[in-house]
This record gives structure tokens, sequence and C-alpha cells, in this order.
């Protein structure tokens, strides 16, 4: 299958812990490179996040973002300190005994001093196992969104090389009657000059003119350059810098095609066959 470089994904978890959101997208990069917006407090996951998209993926811009709200009421029950609350009051009552304040202690105050009262903390293992398996989902989906978007480039692709075959066809089917066109253009400019004509150097002429107007050799290779892109969307994979590479051949070899032309219909083709490819070439810049 071909994948696109271009994709978003959604993925949303739920637990008695509360809910996180998981948000991938993506957009053409020549590597692959991950970026993350997470929670202070999910850190710890990047690095095992990152090594998961680059076993499942080979080029793009990744961006990754978690949020993630707690559910209040999975904290726990509150705790007290006993030693430390002991403590605080002791020293609270010393305290009021050498200022010779007899005021009775507020207990809020002692509430509120650090590590008095304490929550039980949530297990954070448990909550990043349900995120580690939400982001699996979301990634598999974003594949697929990736794969869906990619056999729609391929189908795209496909369409063009066919045209670029017609091209290549409709070029083959007129090159005999160019050919003639060009000898009794020749003639013609002979009889026009009123020169005696040796058939020997007409000959020669003619050779010339074929040779500089022949354009078999480029269409040959226009055919096999259609065949192998076809034969590397039908493999499939991270096939996107391999079609580029052909676009750079069928490039080379319009462009040799329309400096050898000497009639409208080839310039004509040769315009439009380079139209195809850089149609092509648009695409094939998001392919995987």
């Amino acid at each position: 299958m071909i994948y696109s470089m271009t994709a978003y994904a959604r993925k949303e978890v739920k637990g008695e812990w509360g809910n996180a959101v998981w948000e991938i997208r993506s957009v053409n990069q020549r590597y692959l490179e991950t970026y993350f917006r997470l929670p202070e407090q999910f850190r710890g996951l990047e690095p095992v996040l990152r090594e998961r998209f680059r076993k499942r993926l080979a080029r793009g811009k990744v961006e990754c973002a978690l949020r993630f709200e707690a559910n209040p009421a999975a904290k726990g029950e509150l705790s007290i300190n006993e030693t430390l609350a002991h403590q605080v009051i002791n020293a609270a009552n010393q305290v009021m005994t050498m200022t010779g304040d007899n005021s009775r202690l507020n207990p809020f105050q002692i509430m509120n001093w650090p590590g008095v009262m304490a929550t039980s903390e949530q297990d954070m293992d448990a909550i990043n196992k349900d995120l580690l398996t939400a982001f699996d989902e979301a990634i598999s989906d974003f594949i697929e969104a990736r794969g869906r978007e990619g056999e729609n480039m391929k189908a795209l692709i496909e369409q063009r090389l066919s045209a670029i075959t017609e091209e290549v066809v409709k070029v083959r089917a007129r090159m005999p009657e160019i050919i003639e066109w060009q000898r009794e253009r020749l003639f013609s400019k002979f009889e026009e000059a009123r020169v005696e004509l040796d058939p020997s150097r007409v000959e020669q002429e003619l050779i010339i003119l074929a040779q500089k107007s022949d354009v078999a050799e480029e269409l040959d290779r226009l055919d096999s350059h259609v065949k192998e892109a076809n034969n590397i969307l039908k493999k499939g994979g991270a096939c996107g810098r391999r079609l580029d590479f052909m676009m750079q051949e069928f490039n080379r070899e319009s462009n040799t095609l329309a400096s050898k032309s000497i009639s409208t219909d080839i310039t004509a083709s040769g315009v439009e066959l380079k139209v195809l490819i850089e149609q092509m070439r648009e695409q094939i810049q998001n392919i995987e």
C-alpha cells in the first residue's frame, strides 16, 4: 500500500482516573521528525512514544499531543501525618509559652502545614498503561488515514502514467509522417534555391536531419520509466524517494524530446508531458 505523509487521528480514552485525548497529525518531510506536547507528569512517556513512531513510520513531520484531565474523586481519601502534626502542635505550644500567648491553636493552620495532610497518589503505572493502549489505537487509525490518502494519490499518479503512455504512442505514430514531411521540405528548399540535386548530398542531409530529430530512444525510455513507476506503486511501502527520482528521469527525457522537436505536434506532446510529470511530482512530495 502507498501511504501519504499527510494525515490526522484523534483517540479519546476514559478511566476511573479521568479522561485523556491523543491527537496525531503529520505533514510531508524528507525524514521522520516527531514532536510532542505532553503534560509534565507524562514526559517520561516521550522516549517510548518516539520509538513506537519510529517502528511504524518512515517519513513525515509528526506532531503528537496529549490532553489529560484527572478525576478529582479518584485522588483518594485525605490522610493525616500524625507524627508531623504532633511535632507542629508541640512547636506551636512552645512558641506560645515563650511569648505568653495562651490563645488556642487554630486546627486549620495545623492542617495547612506542608505535609500534614496528604491524599493517596494515583496509580501512575495503570494510567500510563491505559494511555499507551489508546496511543497504539490512535497511531493505527493514523496509519489507516495515511493509507487511504495514499491510495487516492496512487490512483491519480496511475492516471498520469497512462496519459504519458498515450502521448508516447501518439508521437511514435506521427514520426513516419514527420520524417516524410522533413524530406519533402528539404527537396522544396533545394528547388527554391535552384540547386542541382546531388543524390549523395541529399542522402547525407536526410541522415543528419533524421539523427537530429530521432526521438525513438527518448520514447523507449519514457515507456521504460512508466513501467518502473507502476512497479514501484504496485510494490508499495515507503516509496516516495524512489518515485521522486523517477520524476527526475521523466523530466530528462521530456526535455530531450522537446529539444528535438521539429513539429508543432511533437512540441505540444512535449508540453503535455511536462504538465503530467509536474502533476505527479506534486503528489509524490506527499508520499511516504
